[in-house]
């Protein structure tokens, strides 16, 4: 694919959201088994489930504008799954890994950030004023997404970890 308009970027970006979405979609079962503390499990699902959610919104959108949302494979979210990855085989203490696994998660949180604002930020551009709405949407939801983890690392993963090395 050739970038000669700001449409052709649009469709790329969007075709990379839909590859990292589903690449997640893949990722997020393994980090609720990984995590220990309960909260944390119950965050990750939650997340998997508004990602089943995310992808069916790009979906529409791709339909609406009569594109496929297929084509492109996101390497950079594929890396960040890869490091994910590396945090569940490691050996360690239950909370310690936990903050891991909320550090790497927060990795994708806001990577899937940056992608949803430039792409909510070329829908207005180009008038697409409903396909950014709906952007704003998830880009709401992934922020929201991302606070959760600071305040379950700040309140009690952080705290719970911490005291592993005290002991």
């Amino acid at each position: 694919m050739q970038l000669e308009t700001l449409n052709d970027l649009f469709v790329q970006e969007i075709k990379d959201l839909y590859s990292a979405e589903t690449q997640l979609l893949k990722a997020l079962p393994k980090m609720v088994e990984a995590a220990s503390a309960p909260e944390l499990k119950e965050a990750f699902e939650d997340h998997l489930a508004e990602t089943e959610i995310h992808v069916a919104r790009l979906e529409k959108i791709c339909e609406t504008l009569n594109i496929s949302p297929k084509g492109k494979k996101c390497a950079a979210m594929e890396g960040l799954i890869t490091e994910g990855s590396e945090i569940i085989a490691i050996k360690g203490k239950s909370p310690v890994k936990d903050a891991a696994l909320i550090a790497a998660a927060q990795r994708v949180e806001h990577y899937e950030m940056a992608g949803y604002g430039c792409v909510r930020t070329f829908a207005n551009t180009l008038g697409f004023t409903e396909e950014a709405e709906i952007l704003q949407e998830t880009l709401d939801e992934e922020g929201n997404a991302d606070k959760r983890l600071t305040e379950l690392a700040e309140s009690i993963i952080n705290v719970d970890a911490e005291a592993v090395e005290e002991s």
